[in-house]
């Protein structure tokens, strides 16, 4: 293996492409034997030129110019030739090419690398993902205009300061139409996106240091609010007076029952109910946002409402068990069914899923591994965070201890 490297670079003019009598100006880089040329992109007068000395000749202010110019050329190459040599890396002729015109990883920016992440993972995610990705690159654009007075910057200028720098930006920005600033969560959320923007940047090695090393997120513990026994039976039970909204109110119970979240409940189709292992019936999918399989035994609440909407003429022709609504209206919808039906709560759609896990599943004693296969989480962590068990489940599950203990304690006197 080679110990030390040898390095060259001169510069020689390309006559025979050379017009009126003006000739290219080029480098010729030669390490270890191999050579590139590469263009300065300056040209210079046939008459002016010294082949022997390889600069122009003479010292008239063009002469001088030249001559200054292909200096501060010399030295760059030959500072792209110890930046590879201090870091230990390869060292070629057509790397110390890449690197002098900005080919190389040194030469990324950071729109260069959130193009690569949209294009990396454009079929790898879900749409819902991708928007959320959007929206933080739009946040990251428009904190670059606004602070840093620039559109784009150079990877190696990320570091801990630009994170805390962001971080702040978003934490007093103010979207345009919203009542506040952003919520902490929401920023961690933002951060969160840009750290994986980052990451794939600094695994790919277009990075040369990671500059969330030291940065520690910090979110805000909450509630997630879900429908009690009682407020999902007034739901359930209410005749309301709209159409539109019964349709509205009947996949979000749908929801409650079955824990499948909205988009996933778009898209499914006859073809997803199949029997189960105990011979009813069941639906088998895979969740849109992270591909996980969900198989969920159907409830008899549930497939009432499949069998209500089987020919309802909307579902027909979207070819899906229930007619289809986008999300937006669909929680829009949702405020007018909570009017109707006395629920002081913000009600989301969201809401249906936390309302399984807690209302429908935990507080009636089903295991919180089962409900975490359920809901097609990866990490029965993440079903901690959806789900707890309410008062009542608490108050049941005590009766009981204390029941146990009572005639564990009659008995003791019995036998004394």
């Amino acid at each position: 293996m080679r110990a030390t490297n040898t390095f060259s670079a001169i510069f020689w003019v390309d006559q025979k492409n050379a017009k009126n009598k003006q000739a290219l100006i080029y480098a010729r880089v030669t390490v270890n034997q191999k050579r590139v040329s590469i263009s300065t992109k300056r040209k210079v007068s046939l008459s002016l030129w010294n082949q022997k000395t390889q600069k122009a000749k003479g010292n008239s202010i063009e002469a001088r110019q030249i001559n200054q110019y292909l200096t501060q050329v010399q030295s760059q190459l030959f500072q792209c030739y110890q930046d590879l040599k201090f870091k230990g890396n390869l060292i070629t002729a057509k790397l110390i090419k890449a690197n002098y015109l900005g080919e190389g990883g040194n030469s990324k920016t950071l729109q260069n690398l959130m193009e690569y992440h949209s294009q990396n993972t454009k079929d790898k995610l879900a749409s819902g993902t991708i928007r959320n990705f959007e929206v933080t690159e739009r946040y990251i654009n428009k904190f670059l205009e606004k602070n840093q007075k620039t559109t784009d910057i150079f990877l190696n200028a990320l570091d801990y300061k630009f994170v805390c720098d962001f971080s702040n930006f978003l934490q007093s920005y103010w979207p345009k139409g919203h009542p506040k600033t952003l919520s902490n969560n929401t920023v961690m959320k933002h951060i969160q996106r840009f750290r994986k923007i980052v990451t794939l940047g600094y695994h790919i090695e277009w990075l040369d240091r990671d500059p969330f090393i030291r940065w520690k997120p910090s979110y805000e513990k909450r509630e997630r609010p879900f429908l009690t026994d009682n407020e999902l039976s007034s739901i359930e039970t209410y005749e309301l007076p709209i159409e539109r909204l019964e349709r509205v109110r009947d996949l979000f119970v749908f929801s409650c029952y079955t824990g499948i979240s909205y988009s996933d409940i778009m898209n499914l189709t006859s073809q997803n109910i199949l029997k189960g292992i105990d011979g009813n019936e069941w639906i088998f999918t895979n969740r849109q946002k992270t591909k996980s399989p969900i198989k969920v035994p159907i409830l008899d609440k549930a497939l009432k409402l499949i069998t209500k909407y089987h020919n309802h003429p909307m579902a027909q022709i979207s070819g899906t068990l229930f007619p289809v609504i986008t999300n937006e209206k669909l929680n829009q919808y949702l405020k007018e069914v909570a009017f109707y039906c006395g629920i002081k709560k913000n009600l989301t759609f969201h809401m249906a899923r936390h309302t399984f896990a807690t209302t429908v599943t935990l507080s009636n004693g089903v295991p919180i591994e089962t409900v975490s296969k359920l809901l097609g989480h990866k990490k029965i962590a993440t079903t901690q965070i959806y789900a707890r068990v309410i008062e009542r489940k608490i108050s049941e599950d005590m009766s009981i201890l204390k029941s146990k203990l009572g005639l564990a304690s009659n008995e003791n006197k019995i036998s004394s």
